[in-house]
This record gives structure tokens, sequence and C-alpha cells, in this order.
């Protein structure tokens, strides 16, 4: 039987102490390994002197309410004083260096007008609603994207639409039409992107973007 992975690793340093948080796991598996390792397997820290603390995420974006629950569950025990929570910044250039030939584009998408384009495009500028991006590739807007973006429209459904911040009208991979906005449950202005499972488009935040990129 396998080793259970370890979300929570505490590291002693010569400042204190550094708990290095997993970013591919969902954050209450995160909050529930705190709770359990404070409580009861890492008793033996929670005595003595006071002991500065410093959280690192990875590259997880954590909104003030998951850190005020992280500071929270730390901060209960006397001796264990937070000096910061961290993320690690994600490096668009450097994911997209692992999708293949990426082509840059610049501008602005007003309404009205549809920019069409081969393979994949990093679009350094903004789609306004009404305006389309379309292209035969994946699609990484350094913008805002708020009209509409196909992506893999010859059929490549392995595509994927990125933007700094993605509000669309409607997005597209190949065939399959995304669900509107409002009801993928994400309300946080995070970058993030689409990309299509089992048949389905999902939307998910850009930090996990390397995961799927390795997988095909």
């Amino acid at each position: 039987m396998a080793a259970a992975k370890h979300h929570v690793m505490i590291k002693g340093v010569k400042e204190g102490l550094v708990f290095l948080l997993d970013d591919n796991c969902a954050f209450e598996e995160i909050i529930e390994e705190l709770h359990h390792k404070l409580e009861k397997t890492h008793q033996k820290i929670l005595t003595g002197p006071i002991i500065h603390v410093h959280v690192k995420l990875g590259t997880r974006t954590a909104s003030a309410e998951q850190k005020d629950q992280i500071r929270s569950i730390i901060g209960q025990k006397g001796n264990l004083l937070i000096q910061s929570i961290e993320s690690q910044a994600v490096d668009p250039v450097a994911i997209l260096s692992n999708t293949g030939d990426v082509h840059l584009v610049k501008g602005i998408v007003r309404s009205g007008q549809t920019m069409v384009k081969e393979g994949n495009i990093l679009f350094l500028g903004d789609v306004n609603p009404g305006g389309e991006l379309i292209s035969t590739g994946s699609i990484y807007v350094m913008g805002s994207l708020r009209g509409m973006a196909h992506a893999g429209v010859n059929g490549n459904d392995k595509s994927i639409i990125a933007a700094s911040h993605l509000r669309p009208t409607q997005l597209r991979i190949s065939t399959i039409i995304s669900r509107p906005p409002d009801e993928w449950g994400m309300n946080e202005a995070f970058m993030e992107f689409a990309y299509v499972k089992d048949g389905k488009m999902e939307i998910d935040k850009i930090h996990h973007l390397h995961r799927l990129v390795m997988e095909q």
C-alpha cells in the first residue's frame, strides 16, 4: 500500500519554520492536514519560545479569506508567529515554452471585429465584448478576454484558451461551447484557462496549466 502523500511539509530553518503547502490539491485538504499536524503529530513544536513562521503556497493563488484561514489555524498556537504567506509568481512565458510554436500578436479586438490566426497565438492586448478571436491552435491572451474566443477551429480539441482576465461572452474549443461564465464557480480575477476533458469544457486556474501540458 502506497504511503499517503503529505500536503503540508514543515521545515526548520535558521529564522524559524517554513510551512510548504502543496499547490496541486484542494485547499480543503490543506486545511484538514494543517489541523491534524498542529493538533496530533507536531505538538512538540508548539511549546517553548516564540517561533517565526513563513508559509509558502507554491504556485497556488490564495484569496484573502483562505489566507485568514491559514493564519487562524497556525496563529491559535501561542508560540507560532506568522511572518509571511507567499505564493510563487506564475510565469506565463515559462508555461508557454512547453506548448510548441507560439506566434506573438499585438493589438485590440474591438466590438464587431474578428481576428483569425493560424496555430498557437499569444495575444498581447484585450478582446472587447462583441469582438472575436479565432485560431486553429491554442489562444493565450495577456489581457482581458471579454469577447468570444474560438480555439482549435479546425477540430483540435486539445487546444487551450487562457487569459489574464477570463470573462468572455463565449468560449469554443473545436466544436465544444462553454457554459456561461457565471456557471464556472470562479469569482476571483485569477488568470484562468479553458480546456476540454471527456467531451466537456472545463475552467481552471492558470497554475494548473503545466499539468495539462505535461499530459499532452
